[in-house]
């Protein structure tokens, strides 16, 4: 990634806006659940996910949501410029009960710029400590947001 990352007045088709990376543990979701009301048990039940036909707990899909589109709001420095932002849930996120969890890994790209709006792709992987290439699953498809230039 380049060092420096353009304004959205000066953004390019291609441009990296940012990258972040995010842990998640079984706290993280415990936490998640309590804010969102969502106790769904897959998110905290190794029992009840292998019951479900899931190979172990997931994390909540509005949360892997929320944490992607951070590359994007943190970049804006806030989230009064987003038109719309929209995903498909392209694979669970494991989250396994360790203390390593599991660390999504999240780039932004813009895809298109027009004279009012841009489209910034999302790409937002799982890494686990134990991939030895570090190049993650995808976890989301077809990630974009729409963003304001003005």
């Amino acid at each position: 990634m380049s060092e420096s990352v353009p304004s959205v007045a000066t953004a390019a088709k291609g441009d990296v806006i940012g990258e972040l990376r995010h842990r998640l543990t079984r706290e993280s979701l415990v936490r998640y659940a309590g804010a969102s009301g969502d106790f769904n048990p897959i998110h905290w039940s190794d029992r009840i996910a292998s019951a479900m036909g899931l190979p172990g707990v997931i994390a909540h899909g509005m949360l892997t949501m929320g944490v992607a589109v951070r590359v994007v709001t943190d970049w804006l420095g806030g989230t009064e410029r987003i038109v719309s932002y929209q995903t498909r849930f392209a694979s669970p996120v494991l989250v396994p009960d360790d203390d390593a969890g599991t660390e999504l890994v999240v780039r932004g790209t813009v895809s298109e710029v027009g004279e009012e709006t841009l489209t910034v792709l999302v790409d937002c992987r799982c890494v686990r400590p134990d991939d030895a290439e570090g190049a993650g699953d995808k976890v989301l498809g077809a990630a974009r947001a729409v963003v304001r230039r003005a």
